[in-house]
């Protein structure tokens, strides 16, 4: 199999990944009607994928540089369906929190060894390879509703997962029987953890990018539809918001990350971040519905075009052979950021208001970027990038 079809297979498998995400998040509703089970059960049902997922990608994934990116991906994909089935049948609270630490970790463990081969795959396209990772995995997490409405319809709560199961079951045979890159033993890094490549000063810069963007993501996610809301926006505007959101990601995410090797991961990176808290400061001053929309559609064609930065930054300062490593910090450590920014965005509007808290989130974003230049130097306007390596990877069995 030749990269590109590699490189398709795999970007489809992540997209059936993200499709669970999506899946779950819409039967929610399902699980406290029929199940019984409260709000804060479901609260803590969805939580804990996110820190599995960040367990696995921060300890985990580094064994994906030393020659086991495959079975890696096939094991991580396996535990998604094992999650997903789990989910399907069960029926109480510990049924589905222990199917979604399950599906948590598989994800985590699969998804840096995915990225890993696809960039090592097709370095010199590995920008744009990473806009098309994006793009999969908000198209298959946007897709996850609809899949939930087709099976749910006509086989119950269990349909849209055990559909899934089956998908990813398929993905798993497919990727066991092809070549990928991997690392030859001779040259596979001796560093268990990838916490050592935070020494770099031009991978903590790039981090530092991905740690902005994701705190901006944590809060917008975590506040838009109260503040629409607050601000009486009929009930479509705020919903076709989050769903709006998410295209110019997919449509503009491959060219976005051509744009970005092109010009420079750094540059671009801060340049957009500046833009979003120009955006986010905007939430907090815009008195009306339809003034937010506006700064909204400008602040989605801005992500669509730089929320590739953070992992191109990090993939060009991180050696080819540590790959997995690199990525899967950046994902956990972007986790961290989210999750910490949407646990006191509620706390922040409640006690300080719209305007503080979107002004103040801009603030953190822009001192964020500022030690995210301080620490890139001379790396800051670096362009045409592509990854570095000093050893050689060779495509094994």
């Amino acid at each position: 199999m030749n990269k590109r079809r590699i490189v398709l297979t795999l970007l489809l498998a992540i997209g059936a990944s993200s499709c669970s995400y999506g899946v779950m998040f819409t039967m929610l509703d399902d699980f406290r009607n029929k199940f019984g089970i409260s709000e804060s059960g479901l609260g803590l049902i969805v939580g804990v994928g996110f820190f599995t997922s960040f367990v696995g990608q921060v300890s985990i994934a580094p064994l994906a540089d030393r020659g086991r990116a495959q079975r890696l991906i096939i094991r991580g994909l396996g535990l998604e369906v094992i999650g997903c089935l789990g989910m399907a049948i069960g029926t109480s609270f510990t049924a589905l929190f222990l199917s979604r630490v399950i599906m948590g970790l598989g994800a985590g463990t699969a998804l840096p060894a995915l990225r890993r081969v696809i960039i090592v795959a097709d370095p010199e396209n590995f920008g744009r390879n990473l806009g098309r990772i994006l793009s999969f995995e908000v198209a298959g997490f946007a897709a996850g509703p609809i899949f939930s409405v087709l099976f749910a319809e006509f086989f119950g709560v269990p349909g849209p997962f055990v559909f899934l199961a089956a998908v990813i079951s398929i993905f798993v045979l497919v990727i066991s029987r092809i070549r990928v890159p991997e690392t030859a033993k001779e040259h596979q890094p001796s560093e268990r953890f990838a916490i050592d490549l935070l020494k770099d000063r031009a991978v903590a810069s790039g981090i530092l990018i991905g740690v902005a963007l994701f705190f901006m993501i944590g809060v917008f996610d975590s506040l838009w539809v109260l503040m629409m809301d607050d601000l009486d926006a009929a009930q479509w505007m705020a919903n076709l918001g989050v769903s709006v959101f998410v295209v110019p990601l997919i449509i503009l995410g491959p060219f976005g990350g051509k744009f970005v090797q092109r010009v420079g991961p750094y540059r671009t990176g801060g340049f957009g971040m500046i833009l979003g808290a120009i955006f986010m400061s905007g939430y907090g001053l815009m008195p009306t519905p339809w003034l937010m929309m506006i700064v909204f559609l400008f602040h989605s064609i801005n992500d669509g075009f730089f929320v590739t930065a953070a992992g191109v930054a990090v993939g060009t300062s991180a050696p080819l052979e540590r790959q997995a490593g690199a990525q899967g910090l950046l994902g956990g450590i972007e986790t961290l950021a989210g999750g910490f920014a949407a646990s006191f965005a509620g706390l922040a509007y409640d006690h300080f208001g719209r305007t503080t808290t979107f002004v103040g989130t801009g603030a953190i974003m822009l001192v964020l970027i500022l030690f995210s230049r301080i620490l890139a130097g001379d790396n800051w306007s670096v362009r045409n990038v592509v990854p570095k390596s000093a050893v050689p990877i060779d495509i094994v069995s």
